[in-house]
């Protein structure tokens, strides 16, 4: 199977500024569905341009990842498969724009699928691909959720203060992205926020929000995160009330909550002059 096969190009109304590809996929990567919905939140508030579409049909197994029959706005039924649309968001008043693509890991032949996003990525003229994604971690939900950052790049983690990935094991798609991102020498970096993982499979928007400030303190772009203020503060108050009925539970938050305060806030730099840092990485490349 080749890429020219499953990769539906719709190309751009004009030129894109300097784009950087952001990626998010839903599966082994996205814990409370906290990336992609972060993704979701950029999509929802800004006008977007509809660039390629990646076909559903070979990557998936449809009775685990079932379409959806619906009516459309004329009331004519209609069957929605799983979303793997890249669409370019631009940016007027900043250095760039930004390429998105909020999909649904696939099952099935992920080397194709990957060299379909990359395909996307040369021919849009992207200068550096981040990925974000959201694991199941040992942090209290009453604390700012910790983002951590990396990059298989020496330079590229250098001058963004990032770590080198260290980790070994069974890994999604996104990793396999990032692997061949380095053996493509294409600029990569990977945004991960922690999401409390006795939450279950309760929403997290405060990780949500996270990611998204330190996605817009790397790409130098507006990305609403203040916006899901109202989101964060239901699903708290949700959690806290969840705590309070479970004593055991309650226990465990107080102690993830002294962890917490002896640790670093966050494992990348937030300051504002970070895309700055990362806009000169990219200008001094090829």
């Amino acid at each position: 199977m080749e890429v020219a096969d499953v990769l539906e190009w719709h190309g751009v109304s004009a030129p894109l500024r300097r784009p950087v590809m952001v990626l998010a996929l839903t599966g082994w990567f996205d814990a409370a569905g906290a990336a992609t919905m972060a993704l979701r939140h950029l999509t929802d508030a800004n006008e977007v341009e509809l660039v390629a579409t990646i076909d559903a049909d070979p990557f998936y197994d449809f009775t685990q990842v079932r379409p959806e029959a619906r009516f459309d706005e004329d009331d004519e039924r209609e069957i929605v498969w799983p979303n793997n649309d890249v669409v370019a968001i631009r940016y007027p008043n900043a250095l760039r724009d930004v390429v998105i693509l909020n999909g649904v890991e696939p099952h099935t032949a992920w080397k194709t699928y990957v060299r379909s996003v990359i395909a996307c990525y040369l021919r849009l003229g992207c200068e550096a691909m981040v990925t974000v994604g959201a694991a199941p971690d040992a942090v209290p939900h009453t604390r700012a959720p910790i983002v951590v950052g990396s990059s298989v790049d020496p330079d590229l983690a250098r001058s963004l203060g990032l770590s080198k990935p260290s980790y070994q094991g069974m890994t999604g798609v996104v990793g396999v992205l990032q692997t061949e991102c380095e053996k493509e020498k294409l600029p990569a970096v990977s945004l991960r926020v922690g999401v409390p993982y006795y939450l279950d499979y309760s929403q997290h928007p405060q990780s949500s929000a996270a990611l998204l400030q330190h996605l817009g303190h790397v790409l130098g772009v507006p990305t609403g995160s203040a916006e899901l203020a109202a989101d964060v503060e239901r699903w708290r108050g949700l959690h806290d009330e969840a705590m309070r009925s479970d004593p055991e539970l309650a226990r465990q938050v107080s102690g993830l909550e002294r962890q917490y305060d002896q640790m670093t806030e966050a494992a990348i730099p937030s300051a504002d002059d970070l895309a700055d840092q990362f806009q000169k990485f990219l200008d001094d490349q090829p």
